[in-house]
C-alpha cells in the first residue's frame, strides 16, 4: 500500500516532535524549541537569502542555551545561561575564529544595545501557539513610546527564569514570539515546532578552545555581525 508523502511527514511529526498546528503536553521541564527568523531594518550588504533562517533553543531547568548557526563558514552565536555555575556566556564562532564573553549577574548578553530602556508592559489577549496557551506583552523603545512592538509568552514550559541575561528579564515566561534589535537591524523569531527530549548537562558547561575577549570587543563583533 502506497503512503502518501505529506502522510508520511504528519506521522514523523507526531511521533518526534510538537508541530505548531497540534496539541501538546504541557510542562514540558526539557527539550528543544525551534524558531523561525525573520529581518527588517538595515540588514546591509549581506543577502537575506544567506542569513540564519532558523535558532534552537534548548532547555533543562533553570538552564537554557540560545544557538544561532548561519547557513555558511561554520559560524554562529550560542547564548548559554547556567545558573547552578552562575555562567552566563556567550560564544562566537566566525569563519573558524572562536570568542566568548562571561557575563555578570543582571547584566544582559552583549549585543542587547539598541534595547537598553525597553518597557515591557502586561498586554491583553490569549493566542495559542504550537500548542501552548501563551499571553501577551508590549514592548516600547525610550525613542518612540507611541510605537509598540508585541511578543508572546507562555507559562507552560517549565524553565526557571527563561529571559534571564535579556532585554526581557521581567517576563516570566518561555517567549514563543518575540524579537531582538541589534543594531539597526530587527529579528523576529516564531516557534515552529517544541521537542520533548533529554538534553545532556554538558552543553551547559563552559566551553573549550574560545578566547575570551571584551565586552566592548564581542559587542563590535556581533554588531558587523549582523549589519553586513
Amino acid at each position: 500500500m502506497k503512503v502518501s508523502s505529506s502522510l508520511l511527514i504528519t506521522a514523523i511529526l507526531a511521533v518526534t516532535g510538537y508541530s505548531c498546528n497540534h496539541n501538546t503536553d504541557k510542562n514540558i521541564d526539557q527539550g528543544e524549541i525551534h524558531y523561525t527568523i525573520n529581518y527588517s531594518g538595515k540588514v546591509g550588504y549581506m543577502p537575506k537569502e544567506i542569513l540564519p533562517k532558523n535558532m534552537i533553543v534548548a532547555f533543562k531547568n533553570d538552564k537554557i542555551l540560545f544557538n544561532i548557526s548561519a547557513p555558511f563558514g561554520n559560524s554562529g552565536i550560542l547564548n548559554v545561561s547556567n545558573p547552578e555555575t552562575g555562567a552566563f556566556n556567550t560564544y562566537i564562532n566566525l569563519l573558524g575564529f572562536k570568542y566568548y564573553y562571561t557575563a555578570s549577574p543582571g547584566e544582559n548578553y552583549p549585543g542587547f544595545n539598541a534595547m537598553e530602556g525597553i518597557e515591557i508592559r502586561k498586554a491583553p489577549g490569549i493566542s495559542v501557539i504550537c500548542g501552548f496557551t501563551c499571553k501577551s506583552a508590549d514592548i516600547t523603545f525610550p525613542n518612540d513610546r507611541n510605537k509598540v512592538y508585541k511578543v508572546w509568552y507562555t507559562n507552560e514550559i517549565d524553565v526557571k527564569n527563561p529571559n534571564a541575561a535579556t532585554p526581557f528579564s521581567e517576563i516570566h515566561g518561555v517567549l514563543m514570539k518575540f524579537f531582538f534589535v541589534m543594531n539597526d537591524v530587527e529579528l523576529h523569531f516564531e516557534a515552529e515546532t517544541v521537542y520533548k527530549k533529554e538534553i545532556p548537562d554538558k552543553i551547559f558547561e563552559r566551553k573549550e578552545k574560545y578566547l575570551k575577549i571584551s565586552r566592548a570587543d564581542i559587542d563590535d563583533i556581533i554588531n558587523k555581525l549582523v549589519s553586513m
